[in-house]
């Protein structure tokens, strides 16, 4: 309840009027935090969701958000740390630039690859992005789709519920007809389960459940 009503007391707030955040970091993922009872999206940076999933050279899928928030979890949950605020997002929640023992968090993180520079919030990390990209440094050694690509997609059904079950069984005018990774329309098609869509983990599932395939 305390949260509640102090997100309500700063989305009415100047951003200018807003003291500085000051208390010990609760890591809730790789570019968000809890600092006391302020969430606090941090400043220009964007990591992978929790859910996301990257793929390693050889095509092996790696659970890199998950991945990165027990990196930063690692460096700086349980810390002090002092927030100035920039702005309050969409969500009610405080975005700001973070210090931990004189460490800009979001600095860190970006530089160690651990989230990329949200360069449209800020060009703040711009560089620091560009040199872990040319090292491989964390996230950048593996194929990884923009954070924000992936939350468009994933609201529009098409990023698997499951990542072991991505075939999309999807319903048109020509019926029930079910898509696998690698074809023609799979990118563009879209999952809606409260038509009666729905994602299968094999061919033969989809079959038995009375989809046919698609020819291209």
């Amino acid at each position: 309840m305390l949260r509640i009503c102090t997100a309500i007391v700063l989305a009415f707030m100047p951003v200018s009027g807003i003291a500085d955040i000051m208390g010990v970091v609760h890591v809730i993922d790789a570019d968000t935090i809890d600092v006391g009872e302020i969430r606090i999206r941090l400043h220009a940076i964007d990591a992978p969701e929790q859910d996301q999933n990257c793929t390693t050279e050889h095509g092996v899928a790696f659970a890199c958000g998950a991945w990165a928030t027990d990196q930063v979890v690692a460096r700086f949950a349980g810390q002090y740390a002092k927030c100035s605020a920039t702005d309050i997002d969409k969500y009610g929640r405080t975005v700001a630039t973070c210090d931990v023992g004189g460490v800009d968090m979001g600095r860190e993180i970006v530089s160690l690859g651990w989230a990329f520079a949200y360069r449209r919030y800020g060009m703040d990390y711009d560089l620091d992005e560009v040199t872990a990209d040319a090292a491989d440094r964390g996230l950048h050694g593996f194929h990884v789709q923009s954070p924000a690509q992936f939350r468009a997609t994933r609201v529009k059904g098409r990023i698997p519920l499951d990542p072991n079950c991505r075939i999309k069984g999807n319903i048109s005018k020509h019926g029930q007809i079910f898509h696998v990774p690698g074809q023609e329309f799979y990118e563009r098609t879209g999952i809606n389960l409260s038509r009666g869509e729905r994602w299968f983990c094999s061919n033969t599932e989809a079959r038995a459940a009375g989809w046919r395939a698609a020819r291209r």
